[in-house]
């Protein structure tokens, strides 16, 4: 337990821990401390002095708040608290001194600036600057540095504070930005004039006090005062990241994080970030028939009419149904109930193809056995982690950024990866690359198995691409022996974690949204699309499957971007994305979260669930509800955990060795489940900056093969 000790305030006694910063002993005081280069979750720099307090007793002159601990302070001559002051004289002057100094190159540019209205140094300086300089010699200017096209520079402006620098070596873990030069010649660069690679870039914007680093997509488009702001979550991955979408009509102009802890603490990963253009290209926004070989606009009484003819003209056996993986849980749910009324078993939402959610004997399967059950947060408490055919650098950013923050804070800490050598941004032990090595390391041919066994808490992180083989059932079964002799699941610690990248394959998994009795997986349904034993699909937002194999089955398609999905369909649905709807997503660790709809959808396109609802009834199914709150009451009847938000699962012991189904197993490597960063979902390949990022990470590759 941490020690505490009681300290003065201007005058107010409080209790605080012995380990704050007095930064953060001054504000759990009350008091507002200015700060530029201090950020809670990087390291110290003391690099701004704009922190400045007076400590009594101490030296004659203020004391750099953010680099001088509590439990430095001594006590008075008998023993009285430490005395910290914040507004007196020799404080106030001195901020303005500093504020003058740091204003000294500050260009003029805030009526331009994308950080005006919202920017740390107008405030600080309004607050705690003077209102003149004696500084009358020329600014200086600075060359702007080339960061990709993600990061827009203006270095002029520029306070050396190095937030950036300090973020993007510990937190993002590449060493592309750094601080050249001494004195007035100092300027943060890239070194080699490249594009920062890193899939977290858009938090330096975050970081950034000043106008110095902003985003290049955003520059010059909006003020943050236009802009009707929207709390809700992403789904760009399986994290649930919690975001806010700011809009101008029907315009998504930028897209930011909100603070959450448990999950995505203050950051974004950059595909989320600046996805938002992609929002408003290429959408699906009125219904189409296809007549005579082509997709022709119609109204939505033609294409109801035209789908429930053929539904209705078609034997149940022979209708199928699948789930993508941007889709609410409310529109599962609706499926789900239309598949049950026309009577077909056909319906699975694994659109990879995983082996999740079914035991051998084809019983639904224990939820902890495809969550990330040690949650995001307390994956931290892991003292070693086997990452097996997974990349969480490219799948999940802000795990992986979790497990480089565990690694910095813990360099003891063991981490083994069996699948694709990449950088991970930390040090790993590379068992080797497929299920050989996987075998080898459960029969002990490998140190690190007494490294896991040895931990207290080991954690397995399994990549969706290890579930999707044609030998998943038997890698599965090897896991999950690995698991229990290592004791990854035990009482009080649950350490077996999936690590899903699709944002709506958890939901779907708790509603049961899988093949029924006699029913045929994903695989199966396109196999049987193929042959001509499946004749109708009705595929709600399925675009990273092989649509080939559906020209010979009449595709009723819902979604709202015109990709694979669409192009293979006979009739369009238009839906909404999901900025545009209210839903309820589940993140991979099995965490509940309502995302919030920004904005009304394009055109003719309406909610997925409502489009459901009004096609049951057009059908002569009509489903029992009428508004999404009835919508809501049934489905979390039907998976009573849909209805607690925000909570992180248990992580409930479980038998983990009766996952998956004794079989041979093959030597195919394993390979991560995102080929691709930028391009994983229709909104992302429709927009301009991920296709520019993209280009990018391709030119890489070429270079490196070369």
């Amino acid at each position: 337990m941490t020690d505490t000790r009681a300290i003065k305030v201007n005058g107010n006694e409080i209790e605080v821990r012995s380990d704050l910063t007095l930064l953060q002993a001054c504000e759990e005081a009350g008091e507002e401390i200015p700060r530029f280069c201090y950020h809670e979750r990087l390291s110290v720099a003391g690099n701004c002095r704009m922190c400045l307090i007076e400590v009594k007793g101490g030296p004659p002159k203020p004391v750099a708040s953010c680099a001088q601990n509590v439990r430095d302070l001594r006590p008075g001559p008998e023993g009285q608290p430490p005395e910290l002051f914040t507004n007196t004289p020799m404080v106030k002057k001195a901020r303005e001194g500093v504020m003058e100094f740091l204003l000294i190159n500050h260009p003029l540019d805030c009526p331009i600036c994308d950080q005006g209205g919202e920017c740390d140094l107008q405030d600080q300086a309004m607050a705690y600057g003077r209102d003149g300089t004696r500084f009358e010699e020329n600014k200086r200017a600075v060359e702007e540095k080339h960061m990709g096209p993600l990061i827009k520079t203006i270095m002029t402006r520029c306070i050396q504070c190095t937030r950036c620098v300090r973020f993007a070596t510990e937190v993002a873990g590449v060493d592309d930005l750094g601080l050249v030069n001494r004195g007035e010649n100092a300027e943060i660069t890239t070194y080699l004039e490249k594009a920062v690679e890193s899939e977290l870039t858009g938090n330096l914007i975050d970081v950034c006090p000043v106008g110095a680093l902003t985003s290049k997509p955003y520059a010059f488009s909006a003020r943050p005062w236009e802009l009707r702001k929207t709390e809700t979550i992403d789904v760009m991955d399986a994290v649930g990241s919690n975001i806010r979408v700011d809009a101008r009509g029907r315009e998504v102009m930028r897209i930011l994080p909100r603070l959450h802890d448990d999950v995505n603490e203050e950051w974004l990963a950059d595909k989320s970030r600046f996805i938002w253009d992609g929002l408003n290209r290429q959408r699906l926004d009125q219904p189409f028939v296809r007549k005579d070989g082509k997709l022709q606009p119609a109204s939505w009484d033609e294409a109801f009419e035209a789908a429930a003819q053929k539904l209705n003209g078609t034997a149940p056996e022979k209708v199928a149904a699948l789930v993508g993986d941007l889709v609410p849980t409310e529109a599962v749910k609706a499926l789900k109930d239309l598949m049950a009324a026309i009577g077909t078993p056909h319906t699975d939402c694994r659109q990879a193809g995983e082996g999740l959610g079914v035991m051998a004997d084809g019983s639904r399967a224990p939820r902890e056995s495809y969550l990330f059950n040690s949650g995001i947060a307390g994956l931290e408490k892991a003292d070693a982690v086997l990452l097996i055919g997974a990349n969480p650098r490219t799948e999940a950013p802000l795990i992986n950024a979790r497990l480089r923050k565990m690694w910095l804070n813990d360099m003891k800490l063991e981490i083994g990866l069996i699948g694709d050598a990449a950088d991970l941004t930390y040090e790993y032990t590379h068992l080797g690359a497929g299920p050989d090595s996987l075998s080898a390391l459960a029969k002990g041919d490998s140190s690190f198995l007494d490294v896991l066994k040895k931990a207290e808490r080991p954690a397995i992180i399994v990549g969706t691409s290890v579930l999707n083989r044609t030998d998943s059932g038997a890698l599965l079964a090897e896991i999950g022996q690995l698991a229990q002799s290592i004791g990854a699941v035990t009482e009080g610690w649950n350490g077996f974690n999936v690590l899903h990248t699709a944002a709506a394959r958890v939901g779907a998994l708790d509603l049961g949204f899988l093949p029924g009795e006699g029913g045929l997986a994903v695989n199966g349904i396109l196999d049987g699309a193929a042959s001509g034993s499946v004749e109708v699909v009705y595929n709600l937002g399925c675009d990273e499957l092989d649509t080939s194999k559906l020209k010979n089955a009449f595709v009723i398609y819902q979604g709202h971007h015109g990709d694979a999905g669409a192009r293979a369909a006979d009739i369009i649905f238009p839906g909404a994305a999901y900025t545009e709807q209210h839903g309820i997503y589940v993140n991979t660790e099995g965490r509940v979260q309502m995302a919030s709809r920004a904005y009304f959808p394009f055109g003719e396109a309406r909610e997925d669930w409502a489009i459901l609802r009004a096609f049951s009834e057009r059908l002569g199914k009509k489903l029992p509800y009428d508004d999404l709150f009835a919508l809501r009451q049934a489905m979390i009847e039907d998976a009573p955990v849909l209805g607690a938000l925000d909570q992180s699962p248990a992580g409930d012991v479980f038998d983990v060795a009766a996952l998956g189904q004794k079989g041979e197993l093959t030597s195919e490597p394993f390979r991560s489940a995102v080929a691709n960063y930028y391009l994983t979902n229709p909104v992302a390949r429709a927009s301009k900056t991920m296709a520019e990022c993209s280009a990018i990470l391709v030119e890489k590759r070429i270079m490196a093969a070369e």
